[in-house]
């Protein structure tokens, strides 16, 4: 039986227990990646919006996430949600009743029914960018389908987990001249808007290594018969890798200003044994049989290392499948000192006591960023700790100002590629496995706008 199949199967089982895109129904057959030659393109970096006095939104995917990225953009000032999709139509109500709450009067255009509804969403003429929050092998087709019909298209995370797929988002946004933004909400956390400004300041000197982690034990969110349940667990019956690897990276891409004078060169990577799913299982017996007969193949901890093209290296981990405290590491290493976080704590070299950790606290009144200073008070009472909501009024700011994204399609690609370049070098005996520039040479030029 091909994985394809398998897949298929697997995401039927969660349709019958009634969910539907935004948490895990049938599953999508995404149309052909179009064959676009790898020609030397104009580049999105650097790129503008167009200023948008009132940006026009769209969301497909309205299960959890979807819903809650839409409380913070509903937050924002001067932002029009335009249009909602999923193919549970009761999904569809329920975000539209979260519009109409917000005190927003003007009608939502709605959309299910089908895995294809999206088609039908992105072909108005009422929408400035296509949100999608559906389980990650939506992203892609979604992503193609607003960039191809003029808009700009922002996905959570992962952008997409196949190189051909990365590579198609990259050569789609030249080509249409549209952003493809991944929402990376992590980034704009308190902790790491304030290191990265340390970083800019000089505080850590020249920098030489990162530590960036998706460590969390979702075991039991796993296992549900509902939500991420029903689709997020397949993939640990698939690929054996590193499965979610932007939430600690990209921060950590933003210290070392990769694709911007820095890049991503080539990954190793190790998996350890499977066991803890297999162990859970066991442990909590389910009546929904098909459980039964799975093989999980995804190692509980993978690391993995990057070099990148100055000679400095990332330790990247993921580990979903442990009994473990939860974690992204969140490290900066530098000729003067050093960060890790979780907790958070500070050495600078004949700034802090000799051989001891201190708190960051007392950097928090010159280095925090000013998108915290400025939102800090609204944003705590958003999702994540307030992250969320920094995110959601920053992409708006992006685009009623005209400015460029803080992220672009090349950072989309580069972020998610340690994905399927782990599995490539499990499968390979940790052999080195090298990231494509897709910037296409351009990495050593501009600079982000945030």
């Amino acid at each position: 039986m091909s994985d394809a199949l398998s897949r298929r199967d697997f995401l039927k089982v969660g349709a019958v227990a009634g969910a539907g895109l935004a948490s895990g129904g049938a599953p999508l057959e995404a149309a052909p990646l179009a064959p676009v030659d790898r020609v030397l393109a104009d580049t999105m970096m650097g790129v503008p919006f167009a200023p948008t006095r009132t940006p026009r939104i769209a969301i497909v995917g309205t299960g959890l996430r979807g819903r809650s990225v839409l409380h913070e953009l509903l937050g924002v000032v001067n932002v029009q949600i335009t249009a909602l999709c999923d193919t549970v139509p009761e999904k569809v109500a329920m975000a539209r009743e979260q519009v109409r709450k917000a005190g927003h009067t003007y009608e939502v255009a709605t959309y299910s029914g089908s895995e294809r509804a999206f088609e039908q969403l992105v072909s108005r003429d009422d929408i400035d960018l296509v949100y999608t929050a559906t389980p990650w092998e939506f992203h892609v087709p979604v992503c193609l389908a607003a960039m191809r019909a003029g808009k700009h298209a922002a996905t959570e995370v992962p952008a997409a987990y196949t190189m051909e797929e990365l590579w198609t988002l990259v050569d789609t946004s030249e080509a249409t001249r549209r952003h493809c933004i991944m929402l990376e909400n992590c980034n704009y956390g308190y902790n790491e808007l304030l290191v990265l400004n340390m970083v800019r300041a000089g505080m850590f000197g020249d920098l030489k290594h990162g530590g960036a982690a998706y460590n969390h034990d979702l075991r039991s969110i796993l296992f549900e018969n509902r939500d991420e349940g029903l689709w997020r667990r397949c993939h640990h019956t698939q690929r054996n890798g590193n499965l979610y690897t932007t939430h600690g990276l990209g921060p950590v891409a933003f210290y070392m200003d990769i694709n911007r004078g820095d890049r991503f060169d080539y990954v190793v990577s190790m998996s350890t044994p499977e066991m803890g799913l297999t162990k859970w299982r066991k442990d909590f017996p389910d009546r929904e049989r098909p459980k039964d007969r799975e093989h999980y193949v995804t190692g509980d901890l993978n690391i993995s290392l990057i070099r990148t093209a100055s000679g400095r290296t990332i330790r990247l981990e993921h580990d979903v499948s442990s009994p473990r405290p939860y974690s992204r590491i969140n490290a900066i290493q530098g000729s003067k000192g050093i960060f890790e976080d979780y907790p958070p704590r500070i050495y600078l070299d004949g700034m802090t006591p000799s051989h001891q950790w201190t708190q960051i606290d007392r950097f928090k009144a010159e280095h925090e960023h000013q998108l915290w200073r400025t939102l800090g008070g609204q944003a705590r009472s958003g999702g994540h700790g307030g992250m969320d909501f920094v995110m959601a009024w920053r992409l708006v700011q992006c685009m009623r100002e005209g400015l460029p994204p803080d992220m672009d399609v090349y950072d989309a690609a580069a972020w998610c590629a340690p994905g399927p370049l782990s599995e490539a070098s499990v499968r390979a005996g940790s052999a080195p496995q090298p990231f494509p520039d897709f910037t296409r040479g351009r990495w050593t030029q501009g600079k982000r706008s945030l």
